[in-house]
């Protein structure tokens, strides 16, 4: 397949940028099907707010958000990271691994 050097529009900014044949075959290579929607420029300064965080990020670049709750099992505090809702039980890693092989949840 033949790719040919393309002018697209940021969607952040709006400048024209080049989405040239050899990022096409780049692109094509790695399975993508969609264009680029923003320049290089905006590219890089979407990626440095996503990952930005003084924490060290998961493999998406966001920061995993842990909540505090108490062990529905033991009575221990454990850390989740979900936000617990009430008449839900939440349980410690010790207890959920027991809950987890006695209810065959996988």
């Amino acid at each position: 397949m033949s790719f040919v050097d393309k002018s697209l529009t940021c969607a952040d900014c709006g400048t024209s940028f080049s989405f040239s044949a050899s990022e096409q075959e780049l692109f094509a290579s790695r399975g993508y099907t969609n264009e680029p929607k923003r320049c290089m420029e905006c590219r890089e300064t979407r990626r440095q707010q996503r990952g930005g965080s003084s924490a060290a990020p998961n493999s998406y670049g966001y920061q995993r958000v842990m909540h505090s709750a108490v062990c529905a099992s033991c009575g221990k505090e454990a850390q989740v990271p979900f936000e617990p809702r009430n008449g839900r039980p939440v349980y410690c890693s010790d207890c959920y691994s027991r809950v987890r092989v006695t209810s065959g949840v996988r």
